[in-house]
């Protein structure tokens, strides 16, 4: 996104401290699980604060949500494990309120407890506690508070030993971060809680909670869902119309000073709205789509009061007014219908779009291609009567317009039976056990801390997360390994490096993989990677493609230059995305800031629509960024060894900040081909913080000054 001028990096919410150990209680026979046997099991106490404070918070794998207790002794919260297990560890995270003296107790029935520690002295903050013991109920009994307030834990995990934890089934409860609303609930009831979400997600741009928002079939009156990061709105309808809101969905940048350009990680998809005003808005940056949408109106997508604004991403949308971009410097739309489009700033590219402006790059900068040659659009849930299932649409081929306006979208339906429903806490090797039984897999919004990495094994696998759901690896591990299969799904879901460096953080198909796929790609969609911003995090390479036919439908591959963890070599990753396999498309890519290239292509006839790209604002010097003889790393580098490969509407941005003196040869590199082509590619200095000297290879003007115009190719060779 283009900077802000005086830009400083928000603090990232609390995380959970480093765990504590006591002495250790004597071995145990098998080694205790990593998963929490705990989380969203049925929980009761001696008393609540308040209606706010549950004890089903202290289980729900929220670090932002409480048990509380009233202000005296003694207390209790307990959990009920569903049947007698094997204790190992428990982990406890007090809020400010503590226990001083307390014991951790088992229950075969619930009446007779049996201590597993006692805790004399304590002093709050996390700890974990190695104990050994049996049974169905586990609790904290305090017996002296350490403050004049009650107890009150953030969380409370209790680990079993490995083997000791029943096989993973299919469906299930959605979790507490999924919040579903029926159209026969009160419109004021139904927008407090709208409201509370909003007040937790504004800005916590590196926040802990993750929000998933259901709308059930029908219509909803009077409602303004103000949208905040690592929060997802869906309809439960089958199609968009299912779900009718007279009321807004509206992303904005108060929070910010009206600058949209850090309005991340979080969507829209699957209803229709009719705006208030007739205009709804939509002000985002990257990660933030807009999905199976019908707005009865128009559509803004800049801030209150036209500030800077960085995005975006429409698709298989129907908009009956306007789209006003304004302020925005780039989006992209496909297989969509538009009543109209306003204008443009840098870079605006369609494909599949009814009612597009016309191709007529650089005056203004519309780049239209008719149809979108193959696409398949994201999985969804939805109701079948009482029942979840998630609908997987099918391929399209030169595809125009939206899959649902003559009906419903073709594709298949699973029961969410099919479905490990994972929840924050569980572990890869339980959900790569659920993913060996023939599971699909259903990320419920939360963080998962992953030891080794998903394997996604079996052809036509679906991996659909809610509400921004996290994949943290950790020690150095791969997030997800995709095998070269047929049609694995992977959607809706953001991968966190982590402080140890991986070498890959997302690998589709393992190096040589040359299986034909063109029948039943593998799609990623709104799969989204960040290197830094939440905390240090590393990764050489950040997705790395190895299968053919694959489909790249949007994704924000980002090496983040605000927020926690952030410097040249603090949050290092050298590439973005590394595509190896053959006849690979790519349509909305966004990679930004990476030490090195931010794409390399490899693989034979790949296809780009839409990129946006900023070279790494950090870079100290010139030096940093020398190659070989040439002056910085391409931005997108089709290698030398390719004959094959043709991209639309590509642009690529430079903000050197640290050092403004930097030369950037050129934004596009490319061997000289017959087969290799691009239409309508720019490069911009933004306000003549570094240069670039060309546009793609040795051809197109240098960028001019501090003038923030760009210099542009309309077509190479």
């Amino acid at each position: 996104m283009k900077p802000h001028p005086a830009r400083t990096a928000l603090p990232a919410l609390a995380v959970l401290a480093a765990l504590l150990t006591v002495p250790a209680s004597p071995a145990h026979a098998a080694a205790c699980g990593s998963g929490n046997a705990a989380l969203n099991r049925p929980a009761t106490a001696s008393s609540a604060e308040n209606a706010g404070t549950p004890a089903a918070a202290a289980f729900d794998g929220d670090s932002g949500t409480r048990w509380s207790s009233a202000f005296s002794d003694p207390q209790w919260v307990q959990v009920d494990l569903g049947s007698a297990r094997n204790i190992c560890r428990v982990d406890l995270s007090w809020e400010a309120a503590y226990g001083r003296d307390f014991r951790i107790q088992a229950s075969r029935d619930g009446t007779s407890w049996t201590d597993l520690t006692t805790v004399t002295g304590g002093t709050g903050g996390t700890a974990a506690y190695n104990v050994t013991g049996s049974g169905r109920y586990v609790r904290m009994y305090g017996t002296a508070r350490g403050t004049g307030y009650g107890y009150s834990l953030w969380e409370f995990a209790v680990h079993v030993e490995d083997g000791d934890e029943p096989p993973p089934t299919g469906g299930g409860d959605l979790g507490p971060n999924v919040h579903v609303f029926d159209p026969s609930m009160p419109s004021s009831a139904v927008q407090s809680q709208l409201d509370q979400i909003f007040r937790q997600q504004e800005s916590a741009q590196f926040g802990t909670g993750r929000h998933a928002i259901f709308f059930k079939p029908g219509r909803y009156s009077g409602l303004n869902a103000q949208i905040g990061f690592y929060t997802s709105v869906h309809g439960l309808g089958r199609n968009p119309d299912d779900v009718a809101i007279n009321g807004d969905i509206t992303v904005d940048a108060g929070w910010f000073g009206g600058n949209a350009t850090q309005n991340f990680w979080r969507s829209t998809e699957n209803l229709s709205v009719t705006p208030v005003n007739g205009t709804n808005r939509w002000a985002v940056a990257q990660a933030a789509p807009f999905r199976r949408m019908h707005v009865r109106g128009g559509l803004n997508l800049a801030p209150a009061g036209y500030g800077w604004a960085s995005g975006g991403y429409i698709a298989d949308s129907k908009i009956d007014g306007t789209v006003g971009p304004y302020s925005q410097q780039q989006w992209y739309t496909r297989d969509s219908s538009i009543g109209g489009w306003l204008n443009g700033v840098w870079n605006m590219v369609f494909s599949g779009v009814q009612g597009s402006p016309g191709d007529t790059f650089p005056q203004p900068p519309y780049t239209d291609l008719n149809t979108t040659p193959i696409s398949r659009e994201k999985p969804y849930i939805y109701l079948d009567g009482a029942d979840y299932r998630v609908f997987v649409p099918a391929k399209r081929t030169n595809a125009r317009g939206t899959t649902w306006e003559g009906g419903s979208t073709p594709g298949t339906s699973l029961p969410l039976t099919q479905f490990y429903v994972a929840k924050p806490g569980d572990s890869a090797a339980r959900i790569n056990t659920a993913l060996a039984q023939g599971l699909h897999l259903l990320l419920t919004p939360g963080i998962y801390h992953l030891d080794q990495p998903i394997n996604v094994n079996r052809a036509g696998t679906v991996v659909l997360g809610l509400g921004l759901a996290t994949l943290i690896p950790d020690n150095g591990v791969t997030a997800m390994k995709v095998a070269d299969v047929n049609g694995v799904r992977l959607a809706g879901f953001l991968v966190d490096a982590g402080p140890a460096n991986s070498a890959t953080l997302v690998e589709v198909g393992p190096s040589g993989s040359a299986a034909d796929h063109a029948a039943d790609p593998t799609t990623l969609q709104d799969v989204f990677i960040r290197i830094g911003g939440a905390g240090p995090g590393r990764a050489t390479t950040s997705m790395v493609v190895n299968s053919d036919d694959v489909i790249i439908d949007h994704t924000w591959i980002w090496r983040a230059d605000h927020g926690a963890g952030v410097g040249w070599e603090t949050n290092r990753a050298d590439y973005g995305l590394v595509v190896n396999g053959d006849d690979v498309l790519a349509t909305g890519l966004f990679v930004e800031h990476f030490n090195k290239y931010d794409v390399q292509w490899f693989g034979e006839r790949g296809r780009t629509i839409f990129f946006q790209n900023e070279k790494a604002y950090d870079a100290p010097n010139q030096a940093a960024i020398q190659n070989g003889s040439i002056q910085g790393y391409a931005a997108y580098r089709v290698a030398d060894s390719v004959n094959t490969h043709e991209a639309w509407g590509v642009g690529s941005y430079c903000y050197y900040n640290v050092d403004p003196t930097i030369r950037q040869h050129h934004g596009f590199q490319t061997p000289v081909k017959p087969g290799i082509r691009f239409h309508h590619a720019l490069v911009v200095s933004l306000g003549g913080n570094g240069q670039y000297n060309h546009v793609i290879n040795d051809t197109g003007a240098p960028t001019s000054g501090t003038s923030t115009t760009p210099s542009v190719v309309v077509s190479y060779p």
